[in-house]
């Protein structure tokens, strides 16, 4: 007889042929013991059970290792699914639906290159929300969320070397246009991170700035974070502006701290080795005027930003960054091209692993947004992070393409990895995953004959300092080869070591913060307000374009500008800019120049009433403003005169036919070249056209000719030209092209389009207003049928709704429930459920004063209810609502609802209505 120890309990086997059992094994026979029929036997003070016959062992055999299957599977699912809501895909997804289900509107994240052309990449989240925020366009919604692609290089330097630095990156958020303010901000936050994300409270610290007390406040007293975890922060750390005049406000931030058991005493929060800041929420409460003072706005709003890469490092339990799913699929790939293993590398390698990662997660978004490797502009950008790739992996030993072919390119590969990731953060780019691909490869395979040169290059330089008495390579010349021909000067200071000569390094980083402050004084600011536009635009709309259908109408004046600032009267030869609430001239955009032209007034036949201005330039300032730029030939200008604005004919037919030429080089370059050409920029002017494309190498003599004799073809058969309003994407069906770097709405190729779109929308309006209301009067006649089916508990006779209400919206569901607390008499609890859409759950809660009085809040009742249909949800004590994912599980979210509501409500029996 063998005997097993089972934990504290050893067993007598009746075979002594047996293995060593595992842990998963033990666990599951414990169990199944417990429900035999097994024989206690003591024997020298120890207690033992005998396990059945040989003739039962097998089948009792069988049912342990089941058992122990069963509970290693249920392991792994557990572990599974804790690794997917970690994920940097679960993490996003949780932080949009946990907003949505607070009723903001997920929107999409916004090009890389900005509408704006103040801002040279995207940089921020509420980039895409500027005129918005400025006052200049009407909110559509009334408050957002969105993870929005990210650019910035003016810390590219610090890539790879700290935990936490990216060149692209996301940025959640959520957003108000003068909707919800601080409280409902703070609030959001805390729940999102403690409840949703589950991140320990006692892990936590705040800061807030430091006048802002109610910011205070809320985080102390209604939160409830210990004082000593929230620390007052100065303006230059706590207090956001978006330039030297505009909006700003105090802003507060979460940081998650690595190391409690420091304590609290002098804790620093800028300590990157125990903090990291995660979720920054900005209160844009205030404009700042010329002189420095602060007004309140009128409309408040919300602007906050949580990284998701910062996140994901958190909740992942990585070291940095780079090492959370987000970016080391593309480290783990260049490390086996390289015949590398990152986890036994040394921190050179892995710093240089993380640049490559980091890098080409750049270049392919910034590739698919339509940004091509260049030397000028966003295409700089493209290009240097290409080079700091292609010299960074051939550093780290990666040859040829990585896979064996030394005349190929390796970047192609990596970005087959990096577009794998994309599909939650971008569609879109695995649809241009050939024009990446094909981009990438020609880029570096021109760059590494680049680098052949700078190696010519450098063994030049050597020689010249070798003549030296101390012979020493000047940080010029090592900055020329690491900016031109990529040359890391690590690698420029070993052959140059090799050789006997040293490099003036001091004379090298001079060169390379030079380089630093000129990208930051370009890239790192989004400005809310050039000089005083916010002024000059108060009050005055959005101008009328009528120059499709006519080329003269009558306009009123509704500013004047001189110098920039806004005059009531100006007098005869000033230059002055004209705002207009109708217009018939062009302003300058997607390439074509603003149309020249007068604006006059006959008066009443006296000379001295005459006005004559002479336009020479159109733009359009801030929302849809068009300033009128030009000379005051004759006469005098006021604010509120009626004038006549008529354009020049004949330069805006001009204008006219190099627009459509531009149309037909484009199309003859696809046609000899092939239709990865992509357009780059475009001048439409009176005398001439310039149209910049971006091609892999310099066109032939005879493809020019070709290309010419395509366009001047076309022009000879005099096509008509028709103009057509249609949707975007069945203008795109139709063979329609979206120029680079322009931005189409739904409707395209529109005439007159102001009036027809504000006709539509009104009519849209109304019909969503009539088809709103009819949803919430349905929903009120169908909650007054299931008011009957109430519950009356307690001794206060408190009355219990809880309901499905099919498939009622969110609105109509809310007036439901508004309907029954009204109508039922206080006490009274509330809870409806439905299924608006596929794949969406809606809940509401609605407690009366009474009920709240008794220690029952809706918002935290209903947010934990709607977890079991996954999702969250929360709101005012009083009333809430929430939503989920999951409608299958609608039915037993109520049920569960009704139970704790009356477990929590009862005091006696309870009775049916």
């Amino acid at each position: 007889m063998e005997i097993l120890k089972l934990q504290n309990l050893p067993l007598l086997c009746a075979s002594s042929s047996h293995r060593r059992s595992s842990p998963a094994t033990i666990s599951c026979l414990r169990s199944y013991l417990l429900g035999c029929s097994c024989i206690n036997v003591s024997t020298n003070q120890r207690e033992y059970l005998r396990l059945p016959r040989r003739s039962n062992l097998r089948i009792w055999k069988s049912s342990v290792n089941c058992m122990a299957s069963a509970s290693v599977t249920r392991e792994k699912e557990d572990r599974n699914e804790k690794e997917n809501l970690v994920s940097g895909d679960a993490i996003r997804r949780r932080f949009l639906d946990f907003f949505a289900s607070q009723g903001h509107k997920i929107l999409p994240s916004s090009s890389l290159v900005p509408d704006d052309p103040t801002v040279f990449l995207t940089i921020a989240g509420m980039l895409q929300f500027k005129p918005i925020f400025l006052g200049k366009e009407p909110r559509k919604v009334a408050c957002a969320t969105t993870s929005q692609k990210c650019m910035r290089t003016n810390d590219i330097e610090n890539v790879g070397r700290t935990a936490r630095h990216h060149t692209f990156f996301e940025m959640l958020g959520n957003f108000s246009f003068g909707d919800y303010f601080k409280k409902e901000a703070i609030l959001w936050a805390w729940e999102l991170t403690t409840k949703e994300f589950g991140l320990p409270p006692e892990k936590l610290w705040i800061s807030v700035f430091q006048d802002d007390d109610e910011a205070f406040s809320i985080w102390r007293n209604e939160v409830g974070v210990p004082e000593e975890r929230i620390k007052r922060m100065g303006e230059e750390d706590n207090f956001w502006n978006s330039g030297v005049t505009g909006p700003c406000g105090p802003c507060s931030e979460m940081y998650y701290d690595f190391h409690p058991e420091r304590g609290s005493s002098d804790a620093d929060l800028g300590d990157d080795s125990r903090f990291i800041e995660f979720y920054n929420l900005v209160f844009m409460q205030y404009n700042k005027k010329e002189d420095g003072s602060l007004e309140p706005l009128k409309q408040k709003n919300i602007d906050t930003g949580m990284g998701l890469e910062r996140m994901a490092q958190i909740l992942q339990n990585v070291p940095n960054n780079y090492e959370t799913d987000l970016i080391f699929p593309i480290i783990e790939k260049a490390a086996h091209m390289a015949s590398i293993s990152y986890s036994k590398a040394d921190d050179t390698t892995k710093t240089n692993l993380k640049v490559i990662g980091d890098h080409m997660r750049a270049v392919v978004y910034l590739i698919s947004d339509g940004v091509m490797p260049s030397n000028i502009g966003r295409g700089y950008v493209v290009r240097r992070l290409i080079r700091r790739v292609v010299r960074t992996g051939r550093l780290i030993g990666i040859r040829g393409d990585g896979l064996g072919s030394p005349d190929g390119a390796f970047t192609p590969v990596l970005a087959e990895t990096v577009i794998a990731l994309s599909t939650e953060i971008d569609p879109d780019v695995s649809l241009r995953k050939t024009a990446i691909v094909e981009e990438l490869k020609r880029e570096e395979l021109r760059f590494v004959q680049t680098l052949e040169r700078g190696e010519k290059l450098l063994d030049q330089f050597l020689v010249d300092a070798l003549t030296q008495e101390k012979p020493c390579l000047s940080g010029k010349d090592a900055f020329l080869l690491y900016d031109t021909y990529g040359f890391p000067v690590e690698i420029t200071a070993e052959i140059a070591s090799e050789r006997g000569v040293t490099v003036n390094m001091k004379e090298f980083e001079v060169e390379m913060n030079n380089q630093r402050k000129q990208s930051q004084a370009a890239h790192n600011v989004v400005k809310l307000s050039v000089g005083n536009e916010m002024e000059i635009a108060e009050g005055i709309p959005d101008t009328e374009f009528l120059g499709y259908d006519s080329l003269s109408v009558r306009a009123v004046v509704k500013g004047i500008l001189v110098n920039g600032n806004p005059v009531k009267h100006v007098s005869e030869g000033t230059e002055v800019e004209v705002l207009l609430d109708r217009t018939p001239f062009y302003a300058e955009s997607g390439g074509q120049i603003g149309d020249n032209g007068l604006l006059y007034s006959l008066g009443d036949g006296n000379e001295k009433s005459k006005t004559v201005v002479e336009i020479n330039d159109v733009q359009k300032s801030l929302g849809n403003i068009f300033v009128h730029k030009g000379m005051l030939k004759e006469g005098s200008l006021e604010v509120g005169k009626e004038i006549d604005a008529s354009v020049d004919a004949k330069l805006r037919l001009r204008a006219k036919v190099h627009h459509t030429a531009t149309h037909l080089l484009q199309s003859a370059l696809k046609a000899v070249t092939g239709p990865e050409t992509s357009q780059a920029g475009s001048l439409v002017s009176f005398d001439r056209l310039r149209f910049d494309f971006n091609f892999h190498r310099p066109l032939t003599d005879d493809e020019i000719t070709e290309i010419e004799a395509l366009v001047n073809c076309w022009i000879s058969e005099a096509a008509d030209l028709d103009t057509k309003v249609m949707v975007l994407a069945d203008a795109k069906k139709a063979g329609a092209i979206a120029m680079f770097g322009e931005k189409y709405g739904e409707q395209v190729k529109a005439e007159n389009v102001n009036a027809r779109v504000e006709s539509v929308l009104e009519e849209l309006r109304a019909t969503r207003n009539e088809v709103s209301s009819l949803k919430s009067k349905i929903a009120v006649l169908r909650a007054s049928n299931v008011a009957s089916k109430g519950l009356v508990v307690g001794q206060n006779n408190i009355r219990v709704v809880v309901e499905n209400m099919d498939d009622t919206d969110t609105d109509a569901l809310r007036s439901a429930a508004e309907f029954l607390t009204e109508s039922l008499q206080d006490p009274v609890a509330i809870v409806l459920g439905s299924i608006p859409d596929e794949g969406k759950v809606s809940l509401v809660a609605s407690f009366s004063p009474e009920v709240v009085k008794m220690g029952i809040q809706a918002g935290k009742f209903i947010g934990n209810i709607a977890k079991l249909c996954g999702g969250g949800g929360g709101g005012k004590p009083n009333f809430a609502q929430a939503g989920g994912r999951k409608p299958e599980n609608l039915s037993m979210a109520l049920e569960r609802a009704k139970e704790e509501l009356l477990t929590a409500l009862s005091s006696d029996a309870v009775r049916s209505n």
